[in-house]
């Protein structure tokens, strides 16, 4: 929901709107903080839900522990979210680098003292997790507060915060864009459960979705800043600068999905000892690598392609493109290739690259048919239909 922002705070920012981008972030912040609730609740009763899923009982046990204690990071990842979002559509992007930096060291040194040293094991992981998001939100809260940078858009807090139908009506197709791709890797572990290994296949499919996930982070900052500059650029009435940066962040993503390929196959046999010391296990990441390395090429692009959708408002068509891509294409894909062909986790992952080529193909066409000079045209409608006039608002 809250990469909705890229495209509300994008655009007002670009047509020079200041004060909105501080609206559209309060606005974001009281309705991830209703919408944290329910998904607390779900946390709250994974082992259950887990267990009526058919997974292994040891399994969702852990797992169960896992969520229950990642329940405060919820709520911090929302505002953090949305104040990444923030300070991102404004081009500040140093201050983010160094705090989630400080965060991270922090998160390290946490992690190291809960699990080994006060024996917390996976419990302590997931409190220094809580942990780290709400030092990194404290941190830029005050960053945003007093920083002469965001001077102009932040201006403290009003009562058009709570008027938040101009961000939900962007942030619902926003979250169903991002969440139908994010939850079909996940349903390919769930689906791991059920293989006649399920421990191991189980190991190696949440290795590899943690590793796509590290690797994804490159395009997903590409797709950010394609998403930053289409947006301002709109917001601005400049629709060829926008085209052309969506024309040079595709360049960008070849050569680093060519690179990154490159180096994913040729660690693909030490790799899962990163993970595990389990012989086995490692035997079969290293099976997995070359077609991981396949699966990154294609969602490097559709991550930039996402990123320029995001751009120009369009999330109701990206959240249709991945509805059909993963769920008529992807996942009866991977059943058939786990279940029916008994190719097992490899299979899995094949039908999330028939996804991923269809995602990315879709994408590609509407970016290369989209009329620019009518995308500026509908942001200067939707910069200006998001102000409430000041009667309204008292």
């Amino acid at each position: 929901m809250a990469s909705a922002l890229e495209t509300l705070c994008g655009q007002s920012y670009g047509a020079k709107q200041h004060r909105m981008l501080g609206i559209h972030m309060q606005r974001a912040m009281f309705t991830l903080m209703i919408v944290g609730i329910p998904i607390a609740i779900i946390w709250a009763n994974t082992r259950s839900i887990l267990i009526f899923l058919g997974q292994d009982p040891e399994i969702s046990t852990e797992a169960g522990k896992y969520a229950q204690l990642m329940i405060p990071s919820i709520f911090a990842y929302g505002l953090l979210l949305s104040l990444n979002r923030f300070l991102q559509t404004q081009h500040i992007v140093f201050p983010m680098m160094f705090f989630s930096a400080v965060a991270t060291l922090l998160h390290i040194l946490l992690c190291w003292v809960m699990v080994y040293k006060f024996g917390l094991g996976n419990r302590g992981a997931a409190i220094s997790s809580s942990i780290s998001y709400w030092f990194n939100v404290i941190m830029l809260s005050l960053y945003v507060k007093f920083s002469p940078s965001c001077a102009k858009t932040w201006t403290g807090f009003s009562k058009e915060a709570f008027h938040c139908m101009p961000f939900v009506r962007l942030a619902i197709p926003s979250a169903l864009m991002v969440c139908l791709e994010m939850w079909s890797f996940e349903m390919v572990v769930l689906l791991s459960g059920l293989l006649p290994n399920p421990k191991l296949e189980t190991s190696v499919l949440s290795i590899c979705l943690n590793t796509v996930g590290t690797i994804w982070m490159i395009p997903l900052g590409l797709g950010g800043a394609v998403s930053t500059r289409v947006s301002n650029e709109l917001g601005a009435g400049h629709p060829r600068a926008a085209r052309l940066a969506a024309c040079v962040v595709l360049i960008m993503v070849l050569v680093e999905a060519i690179i990154v390929g490159m180096v994913t196959i040729l660690i693909r046999n030490i790799w899962g000892y990163a993970y595990s010391n389990e012989v086995e296990v490692v035997k079969h990441v290293a099976q997995m690598m070359p077609i991981i390395a396949v699966s990154n090429f294609l969602d490097g692009f559709q991550g930039v392609l996402s990123g320029t959708v995001r751009g120009c408002g369009r999330q109701k068509f990206g959240a249709y493109v991945n509805l059909g891509s993963y769920y008529l294409f992807g996942i009866p894909s991977s059943i058939v290739f786990a279940f029916v062909l008994h190719i097992g986790g490899k299979g899995l992952w094949l039908g999330i690259i028939c996804a991923l080529f269809v995602q990315g193909v879709s994408f590609l066409i509407v970016t290369i048919r989209t009329d620019w000079e009518q995308e500026a045209k509908k942001v200067a409608d939707r910069v200006y239909d998001s102000l409430i006039p000041e009667s309204v608002v008292s």
